[in-house]
């Protein structure tokens, strides 16, 4: 891996980390702004406390060494989290501004996977 591929890594994956694990802990403690945008969007509100550990939890396996198959997992639940974000404001039409921080975190997502270490993919099995 190159310096610069490094460097994009741990840039990508700090942001990311800082943005899942600051939205998982608004959601955990239910703030008043979480509470009335999952209502807006017509969602149970025990979906916050779901989401707010996943994502907390999902911020301790990016971050740690080894496990690349549970690392796989974590970038996939990211991805499908932050694109189903992005299709529930499309969906009820929210404004664009409600679409730039789960925009951000899916762009962030797929930079940090991309660009992740090797020790930290997943090996491909040969049958």
């Amino acid at each position: 891996m190159t310096k610069r591929n490094r460097v994009i890594y741990w840039i990508a994956t700090i942001w990311l980390a800082l943005g899942m694990l600051s939205t998982g802990i608004v959601q955990l403690l239910k703030m008043k702004e979480e509470v009335s945008m999952m209502t807006n969007l017509g969602y149970p509100l025990y979906l916050l406390t779901i989401l707010g550990v996943w994502k907390i939890l999902g911020v301790i396996v990016v971050l740690i060494p080894k496990s690349p198959l549970l690392k796989e997992w974590t970038y996939a639940g990211f991805f499908f989290v932050m694109s189903g974000a992005i299709i529930s404001h499309l969906a009820i039409g929210d404004a664009v501004k409600d679409f730039f921080g789960p925009t951000l975190l899916l762009i962030l997502t797929f930079v940090s996977w991309y660009f992740r270490p090797a020790d930290r993919k997943t090996m491909s099995i040969n049958l």
